[in-house]
């Protein structure tokens, strides 16, 4: 890269101005003094100044190809709905941009496939921001797993689950514009850490179970109001996936299902060794009778967010860190597109 050649700083666009581009997106890179935020493009003008404004004023866009060309940024990130990932990030590939597309990677397996192609063509990095693979947590359970702390785990339980927790903003509840419901916005999310932990074993199969019980009979909750009579989406997918090593994983993930708690995002391991939990990690096994705590933290890491972009921002700079690639990406979509086809047509779903 140019920039990075003569010490300037990396040039930075961001498509799609919503509340993960300025939380997340924005607020990392302006901490960063080998960063310059040059341009915001987002379809609605407005948004895009909004969040201009709050970060340096760079430059304002409504054309994701015009604004590639004229302000040639080293660094793309993606935070349009999931529709547009594909697109957009094909768009910055091409332009010669390393990008960080929000989760999912796409609408199709086909799609995320062809995305990373393209990077590697392009000799560009695409990375995804499933940023809990990047708590201390995540990355100290691993460790452990893979130094067979808790041996041969045969059973994974991830979990990703609201009472009622029906996004009242953007288009959640909208299956054509976001490709499904809880399964491909919050249940991706436990599905790559589990799948993360573990190592990414090879899958040979799924079957799935969703249902749309709730959120077409009520219009509020925890996160504002819905139009019940839009929602399109499910409201609670359940899926085991079972691995050629012989262990399943099971995922349950829902935007509104009747369970006493507000929320639940973590992960279980059960090994024959010894079993843990994600958040806040702990690994633990029985000693006649009695629970034995061999490994605990006290709270679990909350900068996962921050992590997931640093990590991003230093693998372009070309420090070898781990980051969720353009790889793992193509089997998280292969994964959700398999779950949702076992749920529709009630078939076991060979991978």
């Amino acid at each position: 890269m140019k920039s990075a050649m003569t010490g300037s700083p990396l040039r930075v666009a961001i498509i799609g101005a919503g509340q993960v581009a300025d939380k997340v997106h924005a607020s990392y890179y302006c901490t960063r003094e080998d960063l310059e935020l040059v341009a915001v493009c987002d379809s609605r003008l407005s948004q895009a100044g909004t969040l201009a404004e709050k970060y340096g004023n760079p430059q304002v866009w409504d054309d994701v190809q015009a604004m590639l060309q004229a302000v040639k940024p080293d660094i793309v990130s993606v935070c349009s709905p999931n529709r547009f990932h594909y697109e957009h990030t094909m768009q910055a590939l091409n332009a010669g941009c390393h990008v960080m597309c929000e989760k999912p990677p796409a609408m199709t397996p086909e799609e995320a496939l062809e995305m990373r192609n393209t990077a590697r063509r392009m000799g560009k990095v695409l990375a995804y921001d499933f940023h809990h693979r990047f708590a201390l947590d995540t990355q100290l359970l691993r460790d452990r797993v893979m130094a067979g702390a808790l041996g041969e785990i045969y059973v994974t339980n991830a979990r990703a689950l609201r009472r009622c927790g029906v996004p009242g903003w953007g288009v959640f509840t909208n299956k054509q514009l976001q490709g499904g419901g809880p399964l491909i916005d919050i249940g991706i999310h436990m599905l790559d850490a589990a799948m993360y932990v573990l190592g990414f074993p090879a899958v040979k199969g799924v079957t799935a179970h969703s249902f749309q019980k709730i959120g077409t009979r009520k219009h509020s909750g925890q996160f504002g109001e819905w139009d019940p009579t839009t929602y399109t989406v499910e409201d609670a997918l359940f899926g085991t996936i079972e691995f050629h090593n012989g262990g399943i994983l099971r995922l349950e993930t829902s935007f509104a299902l009747n369970i006493p708690e507000q929320s639940i995002m973590n992960v279980n391991f059960c090994g024959d060794r010894a079993g843990a939990t994600l958040f806040p990690a702990q690994i633990y096994t029985d000693r006649d009778g009695e629970l034995e705590v061999l490994m605990q933290r006290e709270k679990a890491d909350d900068n996962r967010h921050f992590r997931s972009m640093e990590a991003f921002v230093n693998h372009v700079k070309g420090d070898a860190v781990t980051i969720a690639d353009a790889e793992q990406g193509v089997v998280l979509q292969q994964l959700v597109a398999a779950l949702y086809q076992s749920a529709e047509t009630g078939m076991y779903v060979e991978l």
